[in-house]
């Protein structure tokens, strides 16, 4: 395994299990649901009977390579000369030639170069193109300079389902312009606890508003299906998503259970469905969630009696990244009970090659019937068809000149302005005035990364930089420029420090980039502890200066406190590239008016305390001012109304130069075990000794030298970190090696022999080292109850600075290091 020079990042906090009692039935009652029918325009009878000739000829293998997704960080074209797969996806870390940033050209080349082989005659004569899907859901966000649009909350503001369909064709126009003909899109989740990580996927509490936002997103990723003619080579395939209520998880848990009757299962969750149906959509994604104690993947009620019944889905379902493995008596590399429940195709990123073996011996052995294999089948080629993807009206992709092209740049700019929500301004702060005098500040107002959130560029989009959307601008440069062009002077400040007193001063400040898993969060309270952006907005407002606070945010969160602190607070969600869509609205021209007003209505509940699901809202779903309105906002309770500190952290286990809660440091040798508080130890204590370093910052590493036997143990609750083992997370250990002798890493039990990589790492640099927990497992950790995920041990002459640890996800595929003997 390589190291590679990356410094520490955040991983999220995750939720710990509640005692509950669920609902007994996970059974479906067709009759409950709502009627839908995919329109006949889907397909035609020419080519219902080219795919029935065409299956006819199919052998057992090509028929099961149909059923199998594999991720491109784990395959190669040259791999389909001998496992005729169906389908390859880029996963949210996978880019061309492991490049996350490649252009559109590399990634046409790349599509090119896998369907090439799929349409080599196979030695029955038969060639079947591959499908290529990518998750572009907020624009084509998996390029650098492509069109990015707020994130679906922030649509969800702005209620307009017309503004929803322009942005479904221009999303598919960049799809297309890049070689590829599917997305992951769009999500239909009705979110109930916004602890959810995945909460910004969601459009609205409403699920009238999701089921109009989901025809209209279909037919603008689509296009209306016209019977005979093939979908062209502008628009590319939608996936409605993920079946079914994602968003009604207890607790808000991703992957996790809705623990609710069929009634609250269909009103709530099913009613973008038939809606994305009858539009057309051409595929539907299958939910890692439960419901009531029964996985999604392996649900026949839910996945054939419901949506292929009752709703007459005439398209395929496809799997969520190895959700097959989830099912009861399943693993990643089998599970015929998700095809015999009426999944089509597996999402099989890194197990596809044993998946597909497995799948076969089942499929020639009866255990999955030849009728529901070839129904399968059928479905996909009937999409592959329709996408015109077969020599017969082949449609060609690869418009390069469509990505981030003006026009798509304008719609983005729009939909940004019609996001915004005011929730407070009093004394008329807003808009700015012309010839004003700016201060700008706050971690977000000149972050790409965090304007943009989560799957940008990367899945959790940390590292989102402005070089990678040239064409767009951050709040501060778009603010910048309307108030210069106002005839104001506007300033930059990190710290909201200043050398003249500013008229106003603007505080972009927010959530930092995340996706799912790492975007659970234990309440709803923002910056519960170390509350830096609420100390700013004090500051600015103890110095007489009136306060704009810019939120940028996935969810509504427990904001009293900072909204208190401001004059104006503006709910942003998760703009994107194109700022000048907030300054549009905030900032006045020399006439006194601005570009454009606040429209947005909040989506969803703004919470009243750090509880969620939100039982107490401080502003109620649908509440949004606007320049017309003169109402004050009173003073508003700063109780979170729960403990807080009490919450669990289970990912995130050492950072900023110590344990994050509740994990806790340890030295341990031959005298015992001592915890490390903070500061350095005793010199005279031990074999092992410790101090605070300095490595990028004030004190963020932990120096360890052993003088004997010893280790460092991080430990803490019994956390459960199986849902991370499914989905191929790794422990990651940011580290300087500062002495270089052999040493073993425990985690939950077992040891890995950490020798070859500390003689690999760069000698006096911070270097990363991922290790899957898959490795873990393997050598007998049980990730069911982890107290301990990092102990190393170590002799004499070994010295270590540890600067991060935590469990992220990692796109690559890894090898696992050696077992400790």
């Amino acid at each position: 395994m390589a190291t590679a020079l990356l410094l520490a990042g955040t991983a999220g906090a995750a939720m710990a299990d509640s005692p509950a009692t669920a609902p007994a039935s996970a059974e479906v009652h067709p009759a409950l649901w709502p009627a839908a029918k995919s329109p006949a325009a889907i397909t035609d009878a020419a080519t219902e009977a080219r795919i029935a000739a065409l299956i006819a000829k199919m052998t057992i293998e090509q028929k099961v390579g149909q059923l199998v997704q594999a991720d491109i960080s784990t395959i190669t074209p040259k791999d389909l000369e001998t496992y005729p797969l169906g389908s390859i996806l880029a996963g949210g870390n996978s880019g061309p030639n492991g490049n996350e940033r490649s252009s559109a050209a590399d990634w046409a080349k790349l599509v090119g170069e896998f369907r090439a082989v799929s349409l080599r005659p196979q030695a029955n004569g038969l060639a079947i193109p591959i499908i290529f899907g990518v998750d572009a859901v907020h624009g084509h966000n998996n390029i650098p300079g492509a069109t990015l649009f707020p994130h679906n909350i922030g649509l969800g503001a702005a209620r307009e389902p017309e503004l929803i369909q322009r942005i479904g064709q221009v999303t598919a126009a960049e799809i297309a312009g890049s070689g590829i003909e599917w997305t992951f899109a769009p999500t239909l989740a009705v979110p109930q606890d916004l602890r959810w990580g995945r909460s910004y996927e969601g459009y609205a509490a409403d699920p009238k508003l999701v089921a109009d936002y989901a025809k209209a997103m279909v037919l603008g990723l689509q296009g209306p299906l016209v019977a005979g003619r093939s979908v062209d080579g502008t628009h590319v395939a939608a996936t409605a998503k993920h079946f079914l209520a994602d968003g009604g998880t207890f607790e808000g848990r991703d992957q996790g259970d809705a623990k609710i009757g069929e009634d609250e299962l269909v009103a709530k969750h099913a009613q973008g469905y038939p809606a994305a149906i009858d539009a057309g959509s051409l595929t539907v994604m299958a939910s890692f969630s439960s419901w009531n104690g029964i996985k999604n993947h392996g649900n026949k009620g839910l996945l054939t009696d419901a949506l292929k019944g009752k709703m007459g889905f005439e398209g395929f379902v496809v799997g969520d990244w190895n959700g097959h493995g989830q099912v009861a008596g399943c693993s990643v590399t089998d599970c015929a009970q998700s095809i015999n429940a009426g999944l089509d195709m597996f999402m099989a990123p890194d197990s596809w090659k044993g998946l597909y073996e497995t799948t076969v011996k089942q499929a020639k052995d009866g255990t999955i019937s030849a009728a529901r294999l070839d129904d399968a089948v059928r479905r996909i080629l009937r999409v592959k068809y329709k996408l015109g993807l077969f020599d017969v009206e082949h449609v060609d992709r690869g418009d390069f000149a469509a990505i981030g092209a003006p026009g798509h740049l304008a719609i983005a700019r729009e939909a940004v302005a019609k996001s915004l929500v005011l929730l407070k301004n009093n004394g008329g702060v807003l808009p700015i005035k012309a010839g004003a005098r700016v201060l700008v500040t706050g971690p977000g107002a000149n972050s790409m990364a965090m304007q943009s959130g989560g799957w940008t560029i990367s899945w959790q989009g940390t590292d989102v930089t402005h070089a990678d959307f040239p064409n767009g601008q951050t709040i501060w440069e778009a603010m910048e420029t309307a108030v210069r062009d106002a005839g104001g002077i506007a300033t930059l400040s990190d710290d909201g420090v200043y050398k003249e007193k500013p008229d106003v001063a603007v505080v972009v400040f927010g959530e930092h980039p995340y996706a799912e898993f790492q975007g659970d969060v234990p309440t709803l309270d923002y910056q519960p502890a170390d509350a830096k952006d609420l100390a700013t907005l004090k500051a600015l407002k103890a110095a007489g200066i009136p306060v704009v606070a810019v939120f940028l945010s996935g969810r509504p969160m427990f904001t009293n406190p900072e909204i208190n602190a401001a004059d104006a607070f503006v709910a942003a969600w998760l703009p994107g590239s194109q700022g000048n869509g907030v300054a549009d609205v905030l900032v006045a021209g020399k006439d006194g008016r601005t570009a454009r007003g606040f429209t947005g209505k909040l989506p969803f509940a703004w919470p009243a305390d750090a509880r969620s699901p939100v039982e107490k809202p401080q502003f109620e779903a649908g509440y949004g001012l606007t320049y017309a309105d003169r109402s004050k906002v009173p003073l508003l309770s700063e109780k979170p109304g729960i403990d807080v500190a009490s919450m669990l952290n289970v990912e995130n286990f050492f950072s900023g130069g110590r344990a994050r809660a509740p994990w806790t440091l340890s030295i341990i040798d031959a005298g015992g075990s001592r915890q490390v508080e903070s500061g350095p130890l005793d010199s005279s204590y031990g074999l092992l000794k410790t101090r605070s370093v300095d490595v990028a910052a004030q004190e963020d590493g932990k120096s360890f030298v052993w003088t004997g036997p010893a280790s460092f143990r991080l430990s803490g609750p019994n956390a459960d970190l199986t849902r991370q083992l499914n989905n191929s997370f790794a422990l990651r250990i940011d580290w300087r090696v500062d002495s270089a002798v052999p040493a073993t890493l425990t985690f939950g039990g077992a040891n890995i022999d950490l020798g070859a990589l500390i003689a690999a790492a760069p000698a006096g640099k911070v270097a990363t080292i991922k290790i899957p927990l898959r490795c873990f497992a393997t050598a007998g950790a049980d990730l069911t109850r982890v107290d301990a995920p990092v102990t190393i041990s170590g002799d004499k002459g070994l010295a270590l600075t540890l600067v991060n640890t935590n469990v992220e996800a990692v796109g690559e595929n890894l090898a696992c290091p050696p077992a400790a003997k």
